[in-house]
């Protein structure tokens, strides 16, 4: 490609063809292109023609001239923008917050602060159900369990008059032989599920366990004490199935 010619400087040649920029000009200012048409309008054809034909000749010169000026503009942008740039470099400051973006974020706070309150309401519901269902289940286990003591003590204790004559007998000494294993074997059986005797003689008088049915004195104790048994008397576990039948004796 041919290189095309650069325009002279202004302030040097003059004006250019066609009308260009005035010398007095800086050379900080851009150049200005002025078209100027020359033409006139004649009242014959003859002019007309004539006068189109001086007009094509000069528009041909300022064109000339108005590239070789637009490319003197073009060089000298390009050679500002590969100017290097002198100076600490540009940061942009951090935008700070409109005051039309406060009022727009209020619904929103109101609607977080809501919600927050609902969800501490529901936590609060969720805790006092959970501890309730707690309670519930401590409540039904201990009812399960009370309910099968009352049925268990209730069998033990329709079995209790079985055992006072296996008592009777053994004093008797009838308990012998192949009846006296079964008697034991039953009353091994029955201490499985928790029922305990009590009563024995010389125990100290509990009235919460023992009744009494005979009252005497005597100099060998220094406490009432069970000093017979006449029936023997049966819990199960804590729970007290029915009384010893005793009888106290008093220090004298």
């Amino acid at each position: 490609m041919t290189e095309k010619p650069r325009a002279a400087d202004p302030g040097t040649t003059g004006s250019a063809p066609g009308g260009s920029a005035t010398a007095g000009k800086g050379a900080g200012e851009e150049p200005r292109v002025v078209i100027r048409d020359k033409r006139k309008i004649g009242k014959t054809t003859e002019q007309a023609v004539t006068d189109t034909s001086a007009a094509d000749a000069a528009a041909d010169a300022p064109a000339e001239g108005l590239v070789e000026e637009a490319e003197v503009v073009v060089d000298e942008i390009e050679g500002e923008a590969d100017a290097p740039v002198s100076g600490p470099p540009v940061v942009d400051a951090p935008a700070q917050p409109s005051e039309e973006a406060a009022p727009a974020n209020a619904p929103l706070g109101a609607e977080l602060e809501s919600l927050r309150a609902e969800l501490d309401e529901r936590t609060r519901d969720v805790q006092r159900v959970s501890a309730e269902y707690a309670n519930y289940r401590k409540r039904v286990d201990r009812d399960r369990s009370l309910v099968q003591e009352q049925a268990t003590g209730t069998v033990l204790t329709a079995l209790l008059p079985i055992l006072d004559d296996l008592d009777r007998a053994r004093e008797h000494g009838d308990l012998v032989g192949p009846f006296g294993s079964v008697a034991d074997q039953l009353t091994a059986a029955l201490g499985k599920f928790g029922l305990t005797a009590f009563g024995e003689q010389g125990d100290p008088f509990d009235p919460t366990r023992h009744e009494a049915v005979a009252h005497q004195t005597s100099a060998d104790v220094t406490e009432p004490t069970c000093v017979q048994v006449m029936r023997r008397g049966y819990q199960l576990g804590e729970r007290l199935l029915r009384p010893a039948l005793v009888a106290v004796a008093d220090p004298e």
